[in-house]
């Protein structure tokens, strides 16, 4: 199979959908690796890095995207880059469909099969494909929370530990899956006074185990979070529903009763955010003041710590990059049904119930999709 890699266009975004190790293994298997120049500039590859690992070089993204069978990324691909897809065309990389009408639309159009990262399942439900950027991005929220109280930056002018004889800052987080947990990991060890919430008794009883009364886990309810809300100073949004629009947790009305300076941190911003004041923001302009309020909303966060977010994100999607180039797509995603769960569009048909659900499209059940060609 001819696998392309075009070069990120996102504001900011420097990772690369196949560094060069992996570039190394699809070779050896027999397949053909077509990188645009300078695409893993961002995280120290340079051409002559992927050309020993047996890639060639393509100087145009549209190039790539017209000779390749299947193109990986890492973020959604931008209006420029939809309009190089073709029909039966294979794209591999995060999409965040459910909150973007214009990128389905356009994917529908391209009748393109539309594979997302963040959709995959594994065998125990998990996501495997979103987890090593979830980790990226909780850890990071908390490193944005406290440099966001910062005075300089608008915020409280608090530090986040406090010092002896002065209180650290109260950190409230929604959400104690990957991002929660590792958003508490990160918080818990630079001493903040930490709040975690969520509402599966299963995840507060193994946080509850794995901190040892170093954070509060509590059952989410609208009561709580009215209650917890006007004594927080930094509040990171990392609930997720796969596929799907996050809920709005936090309402304006919220918003409005937080202290002057305190900071939202919205992890869920990629599928339309928990905050209703959330809009999505960029490393260049990361944050705004609603009601006194500094928000971070930055869409792609692993992004600023690229080299890092690349190879983790390698790990992860290599084996179904390879599932793919060796067995083509039917065979791949019809052999694991946590695979076929990744599938969003294909053809011009939505196979993602969230996605359908979320603009009011028809629904088509993706094994039948894929048997309809």
């Amino acid at each position: 199979m001819i696998i392309g890699v075009p070069k990120e266009i996102k504001n900011h975004e420097y990772r690369v959908g196949l560094v060069t190790g992996s570039v190394r293994e699809l070779v050896s298997l027999g397949h053909q690796v077509l990188i645009e120049t300078n695409a893993g500039s961002g995280i120290g590859l340079s051409d002559s890095d992927y050309q020993a690992a047996g890639a060639s070089i393509i100087s145009t993204a549209k190039e790539v995207f017209t000779r390749s069978e299947m193109i990986v990324k890492v973020k959604e691909p931008q209006a420029a880059e939809r309009a190089m897809l073709h029909e039966g065309q294979i794209l591999f990389t995060y999409l965040h469909l459910a909150p973007d009408f214009p990128q389905t639309k356009d994917l529908i159009d391209s009748k393109a099969i539309c594979i997302a990262y963040e959709t995959v399942t594994d065998h125990l439900g998990r996501l495997p494909l979103l987890a090593p950027m979830s980790e990226v991005a909780g850890r990071m929220s908390i490193q944005a929370g406290a440099q966001t109280l910062e005075n300089s930056n608008g915020g409280r002018g608090l530090l986040l530990s406090g010092v002896p004889g002065v209180e650290p800052a109260k950190v409230v987080i929604l959400g104690g899956g990957v991002v929660g947990s590792n958003a508490a990991r990160m918080a818990i060890g630079m001493r903040a006074d930490v709040i975690i919430l969520d509402r599966n008794l299963d995840t507060l009883r193994a946080l509850d185990v794995e901190f040892q009364g170093k954070a509060k886990v509590i059952y989410s309810t609208h009561e709580v979070i009215d209650q917890l809300v006007p004594e927080s100073d930094v509040i990171i949004g990392a609930v997720l529903i796969p596929g799907a629009a996050a809920p709005k947790l936090i309402t304006a009305e919220h918003v409005k009763q937080m202290k002057p300076g305190s900071a939202l941190v919205d992890v869920a911003i990629d599928q339309g955010g928990c905050f209703e004041t959330s809009h999505p923001t960029t490393h260049t302009d990361p944050t705004y003041i609603i009601d006194g309020v500094v928000h971070y909303c930055v869409a792609n966060m692993p992004g600023a710590v690229a080299r890092t977010s690349a190879f983790a994100l390698n790990n992860a999607t290599l084996p179904y990059v390879i599932k793919l180039a060796n067995d083509g797509y039917k065979k791949a995603l019809l052999d694991d049904p946590g695979f076929l769960a990744g599938m969003n569009v294909i053809h011009g048909k939505v196979t993602c119930k969230e996605v359908a659900e979320a603009f009011d499209l028809h629904y088509t059940d993706p094994e039948v999709a894929i048997s309809m060609h």
